[in-house]
């Protein structure tokens, strides 16, 4: 009793040692020089404060708002990102196990019979026995070093990593699908005017092949307005194509089934130019805010969880403890299983220093360096790009509102140079060219400006993927 008071007593004392400290580095976040201040948006949509988490919402267009929640249910992407979350928290419940002692119950019955001849046998005795015996088994090794510690570190933050990284596609969903969604409605746009002018150029068609009838215009004016029709009838029939291609993308994004892809029914609901005045930006933007963009976070705990790596190689130059136990009943006779006699017990240690490995352990603890050096080197290269995407969309949103608001200009002045063509035309003082071209670059400039209202609403939704919108950091 003594020596079995005496173990438990070590065992106390080398479990209470096992978690004084951990071999290798604490982390500690590489220095990065960030811009200092507030990043100011040119923009005259800018607000005070923004919802983060649903900045959809401030187009206040229901229809965008359903298709976002469609896809959030139903997001093949994120229902994969979700599985592997779940494989990497039992992976982090494996590892943790592994701090704590192994407890095993066993039961084992035998019949035998031994050589009468053998001479193993006392005279008499009967070379038929039986064998039971009931116990319990523990075994359990010293985290003197902190080799589990470091584990289990590491294995927590690949599990903040890999959530981070269902962050990341969260927010691409999010932005992917108003992105498409607005492509759409400016394609919707497009399709409406380029109706608009094919009807305009038709009708200039008849009344010129009217005039030529009539000796008024020659066979010149009435090539001109067929070419001038075809050509604008070839770009409303792109246009469709690509409101057609945008609708199949869209339904792939918000998850729906293939047959559902093959015939698209996308439903609409704020127009482009509406959308494009509903644009809103923040008023400014902290540097620290991109702490939040979930692949900054899934960066930084990969390199949390190489610099634990250091740790749990570095353990492998030191001895492992372990300590055994067993317990149980063993008889020959069931009856007497469980008679105080029958019992036994066992304590034991052992103790495993390396000495010879031929520079494996030195390999393993240089390889984990050199993968804390890669992961180092891909948080700054994510934090970099981080603050060049902000930069982008930033840029794309001045860009886009000062390109419309001298599309606006230019489309007034359009406007009035197609009024005076006409009335030269009408009164013989210049060729039916004179009109097509007015026609032509009014036209031209009122698609310019949709596209470029179609930029800055990508843009915006480019700002708000930046950093991590619709997405709530754990």
């Amino acid at each position: 009793m003594k020596k079995l008071t005496a173990s438990l007593s070590a065992v106390a004392i080398a479990v209470t040692l096992a978690g004084c400290g951990a071999l290798g580095p604490n982390y500690e976040r590489p220095a990065q020089s960030l811009p200092t201040g507030a990043i100011v948006p040119q923009s005259t949509h800018t607000v005070a404060s923004v919802d983060w988490l649903g900045w959809w919402r401030s187009f206040q267009d229901p229809a965008l708002n359903a298709l976002i929640d469609e896809a959030a249910a139903n997001s093949q992407d994120l229902l994969l990102a979700a599985a592997r979350i779940d494989e990497s928290r039992a992976s982090l419940a494996l590892i943790h196990s592994s701090r704590f002692p192994t407890v095993d119950a066993s039961l084992s019955a035998s019949r035998s019979q031994v050589s009468e001849h053998a001479g193993k046998l006392p005279q008499g005795a009967n070379p038929r026995y039986n064998d039971f015996q009931p116990g319990i088994s523990s075994s359990f090794e010293l985290d003197f070093w902190g080799k589990f510690v470091r584990a289990d570190e590491a294995a927590r933050a690949r599990l903040l990593s890999i959530e981070a990284n269902r962050g990341t596609v969260l927010a691409s969903l999010y932005a992917n699908v108003a992105q498409s969604y607005f492509a759409l409605r400016s394609f919707d746009a497009q399709v409406a005017l380029a109706e608009q002018t094919f009807a305009t150029r038709v009708e200039n068609l008849r009344l010129q092949t009217m005039r030529f009838e009539g000796g008024v215009a020659g066979k010149l004016d009435v090539q001109q307005a067929v070419a001038e029709a075809a050509g604008i009838e070839a770009a409303l029939l792109q246009a469709r194509q690509n409101r057609r291609a945008t609708e199949a993308t869209l339904a792939v994004l918000v998850g729906r089934s293939p047959a559902a892809i093959v015939q698209p029914n996308i439903a609409r609901g704020t127009a482009i130019d509406v959308l494009f005045s509903r644009a809103t930006v923040p008023a400014e933007l902290p540097s620290d805010i991109l702490n939040r963009r979930p692949d900054l976070i899934a960066a930084e705990q990969q390199l949390i969880a190489a610099n634990a790596d250091i740790g749990q190689a570095k353990a492998a130059y030191y001895p492992t403890i372990k300590l055994t136990a067993s317990l149980g009943f063993e008889s020959r006779q069931l009856s007497e299983l469980f008679n105080p006699s029958s019992l036994f017990w066992n304590l034991a240690s052992g103790i495993v220093q390396p000495l010879f490995r031929a520079g494996s352990i030195d390999a393993v603890v240089a390889a984990a360096n050199a993968r804390k050096a890669q992961a180092t080197a891909q948080y700054a290269l994510a934090v970099q790009g981080a603050f060049k995407d902000v930069h982008d969309a930033l840029n794309v949103i001045a860009a886009s509102e000062a390109l419309v608001a001298t599309a606006d200009k230019r489309i007034a002045a359009l406007r009035d140079v197609l009024r005076l063509a006409n009335l030269r035309y009408s009164n013989g003082y210049s060729s039916y060219l004179e009109v097509l071209n007015a026609q032509r670059d009014l036209s031209l400039a009122e698609s310019g400006v949709i596209d470029a209202k179609r930029a800055q609403l990508a843009g915006v939704v480019a700002l708000y993927k930046a950093v991590g919108g619709g997405w709530s950091a754990p």
